[in-house]
């Protein structure tokens, strides 16, 4: 089996132009940190790579400081995207920046895909790590203060909170764990479920009103983000009584789940009913030989950079292992 380099150098120091006439030995879908650690992990491994994505970063250019990431004591969204474009600028990957994958077909055991350039191209294995993207109120001031007192991950923005009066958004799993993770940081979490009972499990919720400094607020619709150069209150509706609330905080967590970006994949391979890639734990592969998955985008429970990153990694040896056992 030829597992070729690509050759030649440009401008973005080792990174080649994407050749249509090319077979690649792994393509990687997307440009965020699972996609990176992906593409790079499979150049490393003496593979040709193709890597096709908007913008180097993906979800990270929405957040603003990021603690979590270990080895990396405080960074922010732009600075950590441009450590990663430095690192895959390191390696010789066929980049096409700017691009989305829009069709992906299978001839025999290669795969050919398209881009939204209409041009088409052919690989051996694909690694789809397109991530989500997280589920909004679709509310006025939301967008305006994204990043700014709005926030759609505890874990990762939580930190920044401390000693100050927070609400958090969802009462299902994922707002119930992000208020209680709240709670050991910030003065005070509201937290706003808009049906009348919360849907979390119920020892999450049992550990919920274990936590003096959290105040439940059900069956209420939040309307609007407050602000002036950050948030300052949200709005909120009583379902029951149609009355009208302001609520002072300095900051709210949007905990209503991730959207996984897998529509371009969703009759190709198998996915679980909320959009989910479904992966084998041991490899990463999809229903769907030699297409593999990493990160946000799949059924890997926790969503976070380190672990994408981690995701990315796994795929890529995946895909290597593949490519010698079976290709």
């Amino acid at each position: 089996m030829d597992f070729s380099l690509n050759l030649g150098v440009l401008d973005e120091g080792k990174l080649v132009k994407i050749d249509e006439n090319k077979l690649y030995d792994v393509t990687v879908i997307g440009a965020g940190p699972a996609a990176v650690s992906a593409a790079i992990y499979s150049a490393r491994k003496g593979l040709s790579v193709a890597m096709v994505g908007l913008k180097v970063g993906g979800q990270v250019l929405d957040t603003d400081g990021i603690e979590n990431i270990i080895g990396t004591i405080s960074t922010t969204g732009a600075k950590f995207a441009e450590s990663l474009h430095e690192h895959l600028k390191e390696h010789e990957i066929a980049f096409k920046e700017g691009n989305l994958v829009t069709e992906i077909k299978e001839d025999g055991k290669d795969k050919i895909f398209v881009t939204d350039d209409g041009k088409s191209y052919r690989t051996k294995t694909l690694i789809v790590a397109t991530g989500a993207k997280p589920r909004g109120l679709n509310i006025p001031g939301e967008k305006e203060y994204t990043g700014k007192g709005v926030h759609y991950c505890s874990t990762c923005d939580g930190p920044f909170y401390k000693g100050l009066d927070v609400a958090v958004i969802g009462g299902g799993n994922s707002g119930v764990e992000a208020a209680i993770d709240l709670s050991g940081i910030a003065k005070s979490v509201t937290l706003i479920e808009f049906m009348p009972e919360m849907k979390a499990d119920k020892v999450l919720q049992d550990k919920l009103a274990e936590r003096e400094n959290i105040k439940v607020i059900l069956n209420s619709a939040t309307k609007e983000v407050i602000g002036k150069e950050f948030v300052e209150s949200i709005k909120y509706v009583d379902r029951a009584t149609e009355k009208e609330h302001d609520l002072k905080v300095n900051g709210m967590f949007i905990e209503i789940g991730l959207s996984p970006r897998s529509e371009l994949v969703k009759d190709l391979v198998k996915i679980n009913k909320i959009g989910e890639i479904e992966i084998n734990n041991e490899n990463n592969m999809t229903s769907v030989k030699g297409i593999f998955a990493a990160g946000d985008v799949t059924t890997v429970k926790q969503k976070q950079i380190i672990i994408a990153m981690g995701e990315g990694a796994k795929a890529a040896l995946g895909a290597f292992e593949y490519l010698i056992k079976e290709y």
